[in-house]
Parts: structure tokens; sequence; C-alpha cells
């Protein structure tokens, strides 16, 4: 096989990757709960706020992880 061929399938995937993170981040903002789940950490002092969605990364950790189990099982 070629060694361009295989970089251009990397490239390609690479590419689905970046929009299928482009149209998440898209619809994303405008799922409801998404960022203010229970378990998310907001500090708030003066004009300072420190937001750290943890609750949310172990949810989406947790979808994705099925989602590409699901996807590249063999």
């Amino acid at each position: 096989m070629n060694p361009f061929e295989d970089l251009a399938k990397i490239l390609i995937f690479m590419g689905v990757i970046i929009c299928i993170l482009g149209i998440f981040l898209l619809v994303g903002s405008k799922i409801p709960l998404l960022g203010k789940l229970p378990g998310d950490i907001v500090i708030r002092k003066g004009n300072f706020t420190f937001y750290f969605p943890l609750a949310t990364c172990i949810l989406l950790s947790i979808l994705l992880t099925l989602i590409l189990s699901v996807i590249f099982r063999r």
C-alpha cells in the first residue's frame, strides 16, 4: 500500500472527527442541562468566576466511551 494512501485516510478521519466536534459544539449549547449539572464546580469571588464542569465531563466521558465501544467493536 502506498504511504500517501495511509496519510490520506488519516487526514480524512481527522476531518470527519473535527466536523463531528463542530456540530456537537453548535448543538451542545442548546442542550438544557449540559454544563449545569449538580457536581459542576462554580466559584465566584468579586469579579472573578471559576467554572469547572466536573459532572458534565464525567457524563460526556461515559457517553463517548459507550458510543466508541459500539462503533469500534470487532
